[in-house]
């Protein structure tokens, strides 16, 4: 836009305060158009002026928007609309007109079971001994080794084994993710993805400011013959992929499959990265071991165990390691010591392997009802997924739109796209509602927008 473009926003009367009112009409104005990329917003003063709001409340707004990935403010240059925001709408706080209760079907987190009580057990086991210390001090070598024990059993259920030498502790899969990008690349340099990827992976790459290139997916996931032309086209030689429950989509890599993109990278000299989070639901073994000191395996309990505990692992050679945190010391500063003791009582005394198994079962019994309630629709991974990839012929952005009126939060494919591919698919969680009947209302809603009633 030129440069005397302003834009004014008309503020949504509603109860809501009047700072997420602007965030909410940022995003809207990005989402439609009518910002983009680049564009400066006006000067938190002026704008608070021409709202007729209190300065503080620009502020707090901007820097809400700047949380959700939305704008970046630079000192003595303003505010600007960053690139690939679309997937922040996954992080804004959720709202509804109050007519009825939104069904968020938006977030991929396990599911909740409400007659669980093991926090509770833990905690009242933790206070019932002589001397927990455990929030007086930083982590110390004995508890970082155990929670790397403790990592090397908890995979051993995904047939891989590991030495305590072979991991590093770190605050869960996204933490991960960004240290190891960071540790193998420049800004600036080419990195491939899926070209339909989580938005916590390309979040990281831009945060990282390394340009991403996609990588085109068929129903097994990633494609070795397109995984060979990108290599080549853009000298990248980092490939970050999700071969086991892929998100979006919940496709998973056959053996043949995994055969084949070892073989390009092997031939190629790549990286590969190998996000596992949903690989506990799957029995289909990692990509990893088929690579050697080619590849980087990251795991954690988020996705399958619980999310609250933000706990993860990075698993690689130890010369791979020794470049990722050359003291064994940065990848667990964000590990709290609480966390890291529960996580460690649950994985040894089985608990955490009965929450997963538990989620499993609820997962199989959520994804049997979206299969009968969606049918031919839905993307078939042959197997029960978190989260269900759905066709939607007449533009997934208008389904967005038209369930999120009657109550329900689900995501389009623009989100998860690298670049300027069209997909008209959305992506629904299965494990994010708060039970099977909450579920079932949420894919109805779904059904009739499709079915156009």
């Amino acid at each position: 836009m030129g440069s005397n473009f302003v834009w004014i926003p008309q503020l949504v009367d509603n109860d809501q305060p009047r700072y997420l009112a602007l965030v909410d009409a940022i995003a809207h104005a990005i989402e439609s158009g009518a910002l983009k990329v680049g564009d400066r917003l006006p000067p938190q003063r002026r704008l608070a002026w021409k709202l007729g709001l209190n300065p503080s409340t620009t502020q707090q707004a901007y820097r809400e928007a700047a949380a959700r990935h939305l704008v970046a403010g630079e000192v003595g240059r303003g505010t600007y609309v960053l690139a690939g925001s679309k997937e922040a709408t996954l992080f804004r706080i959720k709202h509804h007109d109050g007519q009825r209760p939104l069904i968020d079907l938006s977030t991929n987190v396990p599911v909740a079971d409400p007659h669980n009580h093991d926090l509770q057990d833990s905690l009242r086991s933790l206070l019932k001994r002589p001397a927990s210390n455990l929030l007086d001090h930083y982590l110390g070598p004995e508890q970082l080794l155990l929670g790397r024990i403790r990592g090397a059993q908890w995979m051993a259920n995904r047939s891989l084994t590991l030495s305590a030498d072979e991991l590093l502790l770190c605050g869960a899969a996204q933490q991960a993710l960004t240290l190891v990008l960071q540790s193998f690349c420049q800004a600036g340099e080419p990195v491939m993805l899926e070209a339909l990827t989580a938005p916590g992976i390309k979040a990281a790459c831009r945060q990282l400011r390394l340009p991403v290139h996609g990588v085109a997916l068929d129903e097994q996931g990633l494609r070795p013959d397109d995984l060979d032309r990108v290599a080549r086209a853009s000298g990248a030689r980092v490939l970050v992929t999700t071969p086991t429950l892929h998100n979006p989509t919940g496709a998973c890599m056959t053996d043949t499959r995994r055969a084949a993109i070892a073989k390009v990278v092997k031939r190629l000299g790549l990286l590969l990265i190998e996000d596992d989070v949903y690989g506990a639901f799957s029995d289909q073994a990692p990509l990893y071991p088929l690579l050697g000191e080619q590849a980087v395996y990251i795991n954690s309990l988020s996705k399958t165990v619980a999310a609250g505990l933000r706990l993860g692992w990075i698993a690689a050679s130890p010369k791979l390691l020794a470049q990722v945190d050359p003291h064994a010391q940065a990848s667990h500063w964000s590990v709290s010591p609480l966390s890291l003791d529960i996580a460690c009582q649950w994985i040894e005394d089985g608990t955490a392997a009965q929450r997963l198994a538990w989620q499993k079962t609820e997962i199989t019994e959520r994804w049997r009802l979206a299969r009968r309630l969606l049918g031919d629709g839905l993307h078939n991974t042959g197997q029960p997924s978190p989260h269900a990839w759905l066709g939607t012929p007449q533009g997934a952005e208008a389904v967005v739109r038209q369930c999120r009126e009657q109550g329900v939060e689900i995501v389009p494919a623009s989100v998860f796209a690298i670049g300027a591919i069209e997909v008209q698919a959305v992506r629904i969680s299965l494990s994010a509602a708060g039970s099977r009947a909450e579920l079932k209302q949420g894919l109805e809603v779904v059904q009739k927008v499709l079915s156009g009633r």
